[in-house]
């Protein structure tokens, strides 16, 4: 068995494709061997023992099932969510749960009677204003300016 490196390349220049996309029928290897002239590959190409392989295309199968998925509102989440981190949580959905867990927490002080009910005020209206970076924040501030309820 020769190599047929020669023929591979006369044939891809002849059907204008890479030497990779050039078919040759196995069953008539001994026929292209002998084949040296580009009039003789022509001849082969003819009668289709050397032919063009269709192109290899990337499937679009699963973009296709990727599409149908977010048509239908899947795939949307914070998780599939790139850039900055208010791309992921809004801003606005970040203050929320900032700011109900600071009025979760001075509701919690008031009611079991730990701060006034003006110190309760005062610090629900800097909470509002966003004084506070956390729950852990205010109590801090709670504590060094010594508002917790005498006992």
């Amino acid at each position: 068995m020769t190599s047929l490196k020669n023929q591979r390349r006369l044939a891809a220049q002849i059907l204008k494709v890479g030497q990779n996309r050039v078919w040759i029928n196995p069953e008539r290897m001994d026929d292209v061997e002998v084949a040296i002239t580009r009039e003789e590959i022509r001849r082969l190409i003819h009668e289709e023992i050397i032919k063009r392989l269709p192109e290899k295309g990337v499937s679009r199968a699963r973009a296709r099932i990727l599409h149908e998925k977010k048509k239908k509102g899947r795939r949307r989440g914070p998780g599939s969510r790139s850039s900055s981190s208010h791309a992921k949580i809004s801003k606005k959905e970040a203050w929320m749960s900032k700011i109900r867990a600071l009025r979760k927490k001075l509701r919690e002080l008031k009611t079991n009677r730990m701060i006034t009910e003006n110190t309760y005020r005062n610090t629900y209206k800097m909470a509002s204003s966003g004084r506070f970076g956390s729950v852990a924040d205010m109590v801090r501030y709670l504590k060094t300016h010594e508002l917790w309820r005498k006992r």
